[in-house]
């Protein structure tokens, strides 16, 4: 099974390509299955009323995060879910990440405000990792749309350890564990915009990272001592949020985001959509995918791609509820489904949606009022 979200995993391994995807969107997880015509359809629907922000999948294990909802777990591949929730003090997930270490499943969330939680069970306890906030840093975080609360957008690990975490923090800048959470370094400061979107780090030269930004696109070579800004490469993205890798060439590297701010898409009435493809590791960077990104006004807001001995698919959602996919690494794109709810970040897509009308609501979306607080 694959996932496509904004804030878990989007990167597979395979032997073969999958018929099955869980797309996460602002009214609950679809089930999209493909017939062996090669035509997809919606086959379930789970967690409505729920706006689902982040997915992790290993095996028959599947973790949704939800913007105050907390976090849902199935473990039998989607059939059954409960809602696990004990022990978080907050519930406005924006990012999850499920890894197997030491023959267990351990579990991360990140939240808004700024919180990270780990569990050994799968979620039916929880426990606070503190030292995230007492990073140097922390007294900066800060997001720019009211209630001006940051966020961990995203978390992920090293490919050679587990142990080694890193946590995105939107806006505020990048941290790393190497101890699986437990105390942190604080990377801010070392020569990349702080509103980390998202880690990207290539298995074959693990040294070798990426941060797409609110601002821009920086790099490292030496492991995250120092920082390069590579947005020149990928001029026309201005707003880069979405990276991934193929599985068994981590050369290849897609990437996808808006032209501009988000403030910029509810002035203009359109996010000015774009991918861009690497085939050297991301040296350099062409776009691909115009016959959609000529034509679309809607943010692309997640993106997955699976891989396999033989070729690989890349999928993308946007905050039209859309879902798009390229079979030849994105020289063709067709759409796969529409009419599902929006697939985005928080509420992004209400500044799409209603333009400059779109900030006020985009506003009590934000609203300190809706962050549930566990009791």
């Amino acid at each position: 099974m694959l996932v496509l979200s904004h804030g878990g995993r989007t990167i597979f391994a395979s032997d073969a390509p999958s018929s099955q995807l869980w797309v996460a969107t602002a009214d609950g997880l679809y089930l999209l299955t493909r017939s062996a015509r090669g035509a997809w359809e919606i086959s379930r629907k789970v967690l409505e009323g729920r706006h689902v922000s982040a997915v992790d999948v290993h095996g028959d294990v599947l973790v949704a995060g939800m913007h105050n909802g907390g976090v849902a777990v199935s473990e039998d591949g989607g059939k059954t879910w409960e809602f696990r929730n004990e022990g978080l003090s907050f519930l406005n997930v924006y990012a999850v990440h499920l890894c197997w270490r030491d023959g267990r499943y351990v579990l991360y969330v990140g939240t808004e405000p700024v919180h990270l939680f780990v569990s050994e069970d799968l979620g039916r306890h929880w426990r606070e990792l503190i030292r995230l906030r007492q990073a140097p840093s922390a007294p900066e975080w800060r997001f720019p749309a009211p209630p001006n609360l940051a966020h961990v957008k995203f978390l992920t690990s090293d490919p050679r350890d587990s142990q080694t975490l890193y946590a995105c923090i939107e806006q505020g800048g990048l941290l790393r564990s190497r101890d699986g959470g437990e105390t942190w370094e604080d990377l801010t400061g070392r020569g990349f915009n702080d509103d980390c979107h998202r880690l990207v780090i290539r298995p074959s030269a693990p040294e070798q990272m990426f941060i797409p930004t609110g601002f821009g696109l920086y790099q490292t070579c030496d492991g995250g001592e120092t920082w390069e800004d590579i947005s020149e490469r990928i001029r026309g993205i201005g707003y880069p949020d979405l990276m991934v890798y193929h599985p068994y060439d981590d050369r290849l590297l897609f990437l996808a985001g808006a032209g501009s701010i988000p403030f910029v898409w509810a002035q203009r009435g359109t996010a000015t959509p774009r991918i861009a493809r690497s085939r050297d590791g991301g040296r350099s960077w062409e776009f691909v995918g115009g016959e959609i990104t000529d034509i679309l006004t809607s943010n692309f807001e997640a993106m997955s791609v699976e891989g396999w001995a033989g070729g690989s698919v890349i999928y993308v959602g946007n905050t039209d509820g859309e879902v798009y996919m390229s079979e030849d690494e994105g020289e063709r794109w067709v759409r796969i489904a529409s009419g599902l709810p929006p697939i985005s970040k928080g509420g992004h897509y209400l500044l799409l949606k209603y333009g400059l009308r779109g900030l006020a609501e985009y506003d009590a979306y934000l609203n300190p009022q809706r962050l549930t607080t566990a009791s």
